[in-house]
């Protein structure tokens, strides 16, 4: 007699910490982020998330999966916003990274995530911009996903959003396929959290709009911090203070090598 095969559901997508499981780019975004709850609790932090960003095509759908898992985003602690516009979403996860001279904090950090599409990079560039100047807290971090339409298939133009990204001092990270989201986002938040900048997070139609089986191990999944960087006397994140000249130098000699 064969032995009972393993209870399958469309949610092990969400509830799962390893093995396969049937999943979208939209919704690999909303694993990722309870996932990265996940691995700072194991890492002993008491963190939350925040997304907030503005609905357009190819990431139309990440607003519909965000609700559509609500009791499990809910249970991670991730606080799920829409944007009236995209610049006033990443102006509040921008607000997210603050949290060290807040006096009333009841976490440890706020992982953000802000999302639009490739013209909302356009419209959005004072908040993207100040706020990857201004530094990200060291157990928050900021994925700033960006959904481009090279060919102009569901756009009033074709866009990619590379150049806005990088004239923003913005490091771009470009998954391939809807199973790269997951550990492509978990390093993001790392590299967001090491560094101090923003992480921009690429996606395409044929990634945000693509299902496929994927295989992933929270147990398996590492990162490996860089060590030996040579740091300014005040750091490389958010401080509170107003200070442009000396935040570009951080930038510049810092924060982005």
């Amino acid at each position: 007699m064969n032995a009972p095969s393993e209870a399958i559901s469309l949610d092990d997508k969400y509830t799962r910490h390893e093995g396969r499981v049937l999943i979208n780019g939209a919704q690999a975004l909303v694993r990722a982020l309870i996932l990265q709850r996940e691995l700072d609790r194991r890492a002993g932090l008491n963190t939350a998330g925040y997304v907030s960003g503005y609905r357009g095509s190819p990431l139309g759908g990440v607003d519909q999966s965000l609700w559509a898992a609500r009791k499990h985003v809910q249970a991670a602690d991730i606080t799920f916003q829409p944007g009236v516009n995209e610049d006033l979403a990443a102006t509040a996860v921008w607000g997210t990274q603050q949290l060290a001279v807040m006096g009333d904090a009841t976490v440890d950090g706020v992982f953000g995530l802000w999302y639009g599409k490739g013209p909302g990079v356009d419209r959005s560039g004072d908040p993207l911009k100040h706020g990857n100047y201004s530094g990200t807290h060291p157990n928050g971090g900021v994925l700033a996903v960006v959904g481009d339409d090279h060919p102009g298939k569901s756009s009033t133009v074709a866009h990619h959003s590379q150049q806005a990204f990088a004239a923003h001092s913005i490091p771009t990270l470009y998954p391939a396929d809807a199973a790269e989201v997951v550990p492509f986002a978990l390093h993001g938040w790392a590299m967001s959290r090491a560094s101090g900048c923003w992480v921009g997070f690429k996606m395409v139609n044929e990634t945000a709009e693509q299902t496929m089986t994927s295989d992933f191990s929270l147990d398996d999944f590492s990162v490996e911090a860089p060590q030996g960087v040579e740091l300014p006397p005040e750091g490389v994140h958010f401080r509170g203070q107003f200070a442009p000249a000396r935040d570009e130098q951080i930038l510049r000699r810092h924060r982005l090598p």
